[in-house]
Formats: C-alpha cells, structure tokens, sequence
C-alpha cells in the first residue's frame, strides 16, 4: 500500500481552503471599518469643547454603511460598462452583490430616518418615532425618500433589468446631496452640487475597482484582464481629479482659507477631514503604484496587489467619511 509522505499531507493542508487568510482579512476590515465611526466621535471632539449630537455614533455608523451601499451597486455598473468595452472579454461575471447593499442600505436609511422622525435624537421604542412628521419637514421628506429609493433599487436589482437600479440609487445621491446643504447655509445649491459630484465620483472610484478586482478573478490571466484594469485605471484618474477638486472646494467653503490650519487641529470636523485626506493621500499612492505595475511589469495583472490594498483604503475611507458627516460642522469664523 502506497503511503502518502509527510511533505504530500502538508502540501494537502492549507491549500484545501486558499480563502480563510482572505476571509479573515476582510472580517478584520470590516470590523475596523465599523470601530472608526462609533469609537471616532469621542477621539475627534477630545479637548474640542463642542457638543455632538445624540447617538452621533450610531448616525455615523449608519451614514457609512449607506455610502457603502451607494458604491457597491454604482461600481457594478460602472464595471460593467468598462466590461463591455474590452475586445474578447470572457462571459463570466461575479455575482452581483447589488441586492444585498440595497437591503442593507435600506435598513441604514430606515435608522436614520427613525432619528429624524424623533427630533434628532435617538429612538428608544417604537412610540417615539413620529412617522407622519417626517412628511412635515424637509429632512423627513428627504430620509424618506431615501428609504424608498433603496427599496426600488434592491427590487431592481432582482428584475430582469438591473441596470435600471441606476436612477433610485442617482436618487439617494441627490437626497444627500441637499441634506448635506440645508437653505440655511450660504450658497446651498453651490453646496449641493459639489457634493454630488464629489459623491457620485468617490462611489463610482470605489465601488467601481471593487468589481474590477471581482470580474478578474473570474477572468482569470490574460489580455482582457489587463485591458479592463488599465481602462478603469484611466478613468479613475478623472474620478480622483473631480473628487480633490470638489473636496477642497467645499472645505474651503465651510472653513474659509485663513482659518484652516487652526480647525484642523481645533475642531473634531478638521481633524476627522485632515484624517480623511490622509487616507485619500495613501489610496493616491497606492493607484500610482498599480498604474506604474501596470505599464512596466511583465505581468500587467501584478498591478492587482497594490489595487486590493487600494480598495481596502478606500472601505476606510468610506468609513471616515460617515463620521464626517454625523459631526459638528465648524463655525465660518
């Protein structure tokens, strides 16, 4: 009877589940993602003296999860779209993860419009909420219509016709586009526009390489891999360019030039967005690494490497920037 060595049986070990380092990794950032906004509020407004809302945590947690839910079914599309456009593309797609971020952006909207229907502060039962007000104001009419877009886009999302999940979700965008900016601001409208172009831009950068990464995994190596990451990777360099624009922009209407340095380090608002730039900066390097991988190594799919480090810098990001906006805004001094 043939035995088998012992360097067979610890070959047959470990590759049997080639996932788990993955899986882990992945739990790892995702549980990182979720401590940045409910543990980020306390860290950012130390030694501030301002006030955060109720539950600002639990705001922050929620608005993170909802942009995440924004990038996902938009990367798709996006994805897709630059599939199309590659010459001898494989037929193999990954499975579409676009119903599950609409349910979970679904429950993400339900919480948050259950604060808006309590005054701002946060629900401890059912009699609490106040459904019929939130048709009375304009961030109730807002939260809802929230709501509802993410209930069509998860029907859509299962239709024959996923692809039409693209207008409730462009409806999300433009309802957080106007809360974001409410009529008491100076320039609301000039607000509203540059965060949704700064939105729209930062889900289609993220979740779009998300499904680049995906749909190469099916792929496997070859030619259309390779075009379909150099394609997304000139594209984001556009998307990267109207996200700093329009990010600077609004930060410098929020806090005018001459008072910037201060409320970086003095406001909870300044340091979340330093961080957050912070992080931008790292993803930036990261995507000129893939790109230069992806012009000069002799395997142009080696780009891939820096591309995943790339995705999990912008979970984080995501992750900050739903703490950014459960925070004070800074005072125009």
């Amino acid at each position: 009877m043939i035995r088998p060595t012992a360097g067979a049986a610890d070959a047959s070990g470990p590759e049997r589940r080639p996932g788990v380092g993955r899986a882990v990794a992945v739990l790892a950032l995702v549980v990182l993602a979720a401590l940045i906004p409910l543990l980020g509020p306390s860290a950012a407004l130390h030694g501030t003296g301002e006030a955060a809302a109720p539950g600002v945590g639990g705001v922050a947690l929620l608005r993170a999860v909802l942009f995440a839910a924004l990038c996902v079914p938009l990367g798709e599309l996006f994805a897709a779209r630059l599939a199309r456009s590659v010459p001898g593309a494989p037929p193999a797609v990954p499975r579409s993860w676009a119903p599950f971020a609409a349910a979970a952006g679904f429950v993400a909207a339900l919480g948050l419009a259950s604060v808006v229907a309590t005054g701002n502060l946060v629900p401890h039962s059912l009699t609490e909420i106040d459904v019929g007000g939130l048709y009375e104001s304009r961030d109730g009419k807002l939260a809802l219509l929230e709501v509802n877009a993410f209930l069509v886009a998860a029907l859509c999302a299962r239709s024959a016709r996923p692809a039409v999940q693209v207008w409730p979700l462009a409806a999300v965008v433009v309802a957080e586009a106007l809360r974001a900016h409410p009529p008491t601001e100076h320039g609301p409208l000039v607000g509203s526009g540059l965060t949704l172009v700064h939105l729209t831009c930062a889900a289609l950068w993220a979740g779009g390489l998300l499904q680049v990464l995906r749909t190469l995994r099916h792929w496997g190596p070859g030619a259309p891999g390779a075009a379909l990451l150099g394609l997304y990777a000139r594209v984001a360099a556009v998307l990267l360019a109207a996200i700093t624009a329009t990010g600077v922009w609004s930060s410098l209407r929020r806090m005018p030039p001459g008072t910037v340095l201060g409320q970086l380090t003095d406001t909870a608002y300044g340091r979340t967005l330093l961080a957050k730039v912070l992080l931008v900066a790292a993803v930036a390097a990261l995507a000129l690494w893939a790109r230069a991988r992806l012009r000069r190594a002799p395997d142009p799919l080696t780009a891939c490497v820096p591309a995943r480090a790339e995705v999990a810098a912008l979970g984080l990001v995501v992750a900050v920037s739903g703490l950014l906006t459960a925070l004070p805004v800074p005072i125009r001094w």
